[in-house]
Formats: C-alpha cells, sequence, structure tokens
C-alpha cells in the first residue's frame, strides 16, 4: 500500500503544527480513500500528572488518549475500513523507529494492529526533514523500514 500524497501532506501540516512536540494520529481507509485521524498527544498532562511514571515530556514522546483511538477505530470498522497507519513524529530527531516506538507498539508480543504501517515524519529545526514507514514481520518479530509506502 502506498499512502496517498495528501495523506503525506496532511501527516507534514500535523508535524509542523504541533512542533517541537510530537504529533500523533491514525491513518484509516482503503486505498482508493485515505483519512487521516489527527491526535492529541496527551503525553505533557501524563507528565505533569505522574513524572515518575512518564519521565518524559511531549518533545520525545507521544500518548494518544485510549477513548479517542477506541472511537476511531470502531468508526473504522463500522464504516469497513482498514486501519492503514499509525503515525508520530520526532522532533528534533530522525525518521527512524526508536527502541521506545517498538515497546509502545509491542506491549503484548506484537503491535495491536500488525498489518498497519506505522510512519515517522521528522521535523529538525521547525522544518520537513524525512518520512519513513515501518512494518511489523511476525516471523521475525521486528519492525523493518518499508521503503515503497510514500
Amino acid at each position: 500500500m502506498i499512502l496517498a500524497r495528501e495523506t503525506v501532506e496532511k501527516l507534514y501540516a500535523h508535524a509542523l503544527e504541533e512542533y517541537p512536540f510530537e504529533c500523533c494520529g491514525v491513518i484509516t481507509g482503503s486505498v482508493d480513500e485515505q483519512k487521516v485521524h489527527l491526535c492529541e498527544n496527551i503525553q505533557n498532562s501524563l507528565h505533569a500528572e505522574d513524572p515518575a511514571r512518564y519521565p518524559r515530556d511531549a518533545r520525545t514522546a507521544y500518548f494518544i488518549e485510549r477513548g479517542d483511538f477506541d472511537w476511531i477505530i470502531s468508526n473504522a470498522n463500522e464504516n469497513g475500513d482498514k486501519i492503514i497507519a499509525l503515525y508520530h513524529s520526532h522532533a528534533d530527531h530522525e525518521a527512524y523507529f526508536s527502541e521506545e516506538d517498538y515497546a509502545a507498539q509491542t506491549v503484548f508480543g506484537e503491535p495491536e494492529f500488525p498489518d498497519a504501517f506505522h510512519v515517522v515524519v521528522s521535523i529538525i529545526g521547525g522544518k520537513l526533514n524525512d518520512i519513513k514507514c515501518f512494518k511489523w514481520e511476525r516471523d521475525t518479530g521486528t519492525f523493518y523500514e518499508q521503503e515503497d509506502c510514500v
């Protein structure tokens, strides 16, 4: 699957709007019609409430409110849409799938949506730097870069 140009442009715009914090969201739909769901990164609130449990703020982490996430998934399922991708940005860092990203996506040993892409947008100094897609590989239990998704 290849992300549509309009989809990628929405990801870029969201990442730039949220900079210097990480943005996050979900892409649902199909090959022909992709819907970008911009989510609120609540990491700063979590960090402020419990810095011991959430030591990183939204400059280096993201967290989507589970109720919002569940609503997006439920709505997609009702409409017959697929979960195409989960996305977030890296502020002032390259586009890579970090150890923290891996841990967050494999809480129960594998991703909740193993067929979805994981898209990382890099914003450095307030400017677009890069975008990369990662895909889960069941056989090796890891994410690998999917070169042809954008």
